[in-house]
């Protein structure tokens, strides 16, 4: 049997690649034509413990470690992920079946910004806390204290993303992190652990273990964790909210959504379409604030559909590394499954109109059939009731409703158990911010789409989240309160004395 491609990943704790004591392992497999590319090796749950406990004892050096110097550390790492973007990101584009053409500007660059700015904030005092006179003779003070070891649960569309989305603030903030990439995508998180430590990152502060669920179960259950940040499907996110809130633990959830997408009367019809189709079709759909409910004005539907079918020539599949391809596989075998079961029962049950892909595979060179593709799929004449409108697909299919009024449109669109993203396309920027007011979703866009800069707070409403991830407030969600006040009168006020 000849080597893999890629060399196997072991576990990675107290600063150095560990080896697994479970005697299990697992392949990853490179979407675009089925190849397997490493085998990982699992963790038990005596691994856990011992990743856990390396945390654990890096935890009070860490903790205690001035934040001028944790920003330097995490400064020079950014630097380090920049400087090897294209290698990083061609393992990516490997093991996510993403066009290389995204991961080279998108997943370690978008990454490397969030570990920058919260270096950056740390380091200029964003973790100093406020001062109040109370009266003349008191004072209160806060402090914001790490949680302590934190546990990071890792999603498969944007595997280094995701991660630094989750290890650059809780770091950042003093705590420590036991990080489990997802089964499906998990070659970048020992070139993460690896860049840490080169940085300068103590051993202990930052380590990775393997697995699928029962992995995660036992992670992040572990009476030792203070603190879960999972990113996943709205189902198991519920779940791992359940236990940690049990237990009393901290959770971040950034979960599902079904989100809307109104091209308002007015709005610029190329601008309305080229947003629907990155909202629909960007990373083959497989991006959680996808707008896959796209509602369209009764008057304008025709002229959309007839322009959106012209541009869909634009979405070209093919080998993960050509310059021109910018549609990838879906991310595993189960994955096609699934999506390929809501096209069919879009076609079969729901009765959609079919505009656009449908069943079947696209076109792709010889050598790529036996990977995961499935064709960029639109549904016209939806209703608000179908399976494909009310379920978080995942994948790149596009349903079209059209509407009478925009209050309407706006009603229709928050008819829905999730709330994660939602935009408007139109001309008229004042009604926009009326508009944005009334959809209820934690982020949302005016004439754009998918756009999430570090600086930028993002969470979900309803069940698409708890808490938010990035900007100033993302740091809160790694760090304690503890508020002081000062007598200084010389005096205690009592109740209990002579009368």
């Amino acid at each position: 049997m000849s080597a893999l491609p890629i060399a196997p990943r072991q576990l990675f704790y107290d600063g150095q690649v560990q080896s697994a004591s479970s005697g299990k392992t697992f392949q990853t497999v490179n979407p675009s034509n089925a190849t397997v590319l490493a085998e990982i090796h699992v963790a038990s749950h005596a691994d856990v413990d011992a990743a856990i406990a390396a945390a654990d004892r890096a935890f009070h050096s860490w903790s205690q470690t001035p934040p001028i110097i944790r920003a330097r550390i995490l400064q020079k790492a950014a630097a380090l992920l920049r400087e090897r973007n294209d290698e990083i990101a061609r393992v990516e584009a490997l093991d996510s079946g993403k066009a290389y053409t995204e991961t080279s500007t998108v997943d370690v660059v978008t990454g490397a910004d969030v570990l920058e700015y919260y270096a950056n904030l740390v380091g200029g005092g964003g973790l100093n806390g406020e001062t109040t006179q109370l009266r003349q003779d008191a004072w209160v003070f806060t402090k914001k204290a790490p949680l302590g070891v934190c546990a990071g649960i890792g999603a498969w569309n944007y595997p280094i993303q995701i991660a630094l989305w989750k290890s650059a603030p809780c770091l950042a903030a003093g705590n420590t992190m036991v990080y489990k990439p997802s089964e499906f995508t998990p070659l970048h998180a020992q070139t993460l652990a690896e860049v840490y430590r080169e940085a300068g990152l103590p051993a202990g502060v930052f380590n990775i273990v393997y697995g699928a669920g029962d992995v995660g179960a036992y992670l992040t259950s572990h009476p030792t964790i203070a603190k879960v940040s999972f990113t996943g499907q709205v189902s198991t996110g519920m779940k791992v909210a359940g236990s940690a809130a049990g237990n009393m633990k901290y959770v971040t959830m950034e979960l599902g959504g079904k989100s809307p997408l109104i091209v308002l009367p007015d709005a610029e019809l190329e601008n309305a379409i080229d947003g629907a189709m990155m909202a629909n079709f960007y990373s083959t759909g497989q991006v959680c604030t996808n707008g896959t409910r796209v509602f369209v004005p009764t008057s304008m539907k025709s002229a959309f559909e007839k322009r959106l079918l012209e541009k869909m020539q634009y979405i070209r599949p093919g080998h993960l590394f050509d310059e021109s391809t910018n549609f990838g596989p879906l991310s595993s075998a189960g994955h096609l499954e699934k999506v390929t079961a809501y096209i069919r029962h879009g076609i079969e049950t729901d009765k959609a109109t079919l505009l656009y892909g449908g069943l079947g595979k696209p076109q792709v060179p010889k050598e790529l059939e036996d990977g995961f593709w499935v064709r960029p799929t639109i549904f016209t004449d939806c209703t608000d009731s179908m399976k494909i409108v009310q379920e978080e697909i995942f994948g790149p299919v596009m349903s079209i409703l059209s509407y009478e009024t925009v209050e309407e449109a706006v009603k229709r669109a928050n008819t829905t158990e999730l709330g994660l993203a939602a935009g408007i396309f139109t001309k008229d920027l004042n009604g926009a911010h009326r508009i944005i007011d009334q959809l209820q979703a934690g982020i949302t866009w005016v004439n754009t789409w998918g756009e999430s800069p570090a600086e930028m707070a993002v969470g979900g409403w309803k069940k698409s989240g708890v808490g938010v991830e990035n900007g100033r407030r993302g740091i809160e969600a790694w760090v304690k309160n503890k508020s002081t006040l000062v007598e200084m009168s010389g005096e205690v006020a009592t109740v209990f004395a002579k009368l």
